[in-house]
């Protein structure tokens, strides 16, 4: 049981650290295109809420001009 380190690392290690620095690399570029993905979902959702209510405000301009319907009596038949 030697406690001293090799002066070279040996193959199994330089891979090992390769591997861990990809997986790293590769683990910061997935998480940047999560954010972006969020933000552009984020954006449509604001510019569909904008239509929406630009729509209904727009319907109840129209529902505001509009006349009132009167609503007809009802009269009932007699049974003979």
């Amino acid at each position: 049981m030697s406690s001293k380190r090799p002066a070279e690392p040996s193959p199994e290690s330089i891979a090992r650290s390769d591997r861990k620095r990809l997986a790293a690399e590769e683990g910061a570029r997935a998480l940047a295109d999560v954010e972006r993905q969020a933000i552009e979902v984020r954006k449509n959702m604001a510019r569909l809420r904008e239509a929406r209510q630009a729509r209904e405000a727009a319907d109840e301009a129209v529902r505001s001009t509009l006349p009132v319907p009167k609503l007809k009596k009802r009269t009932r038949k007699l049974a003979r």
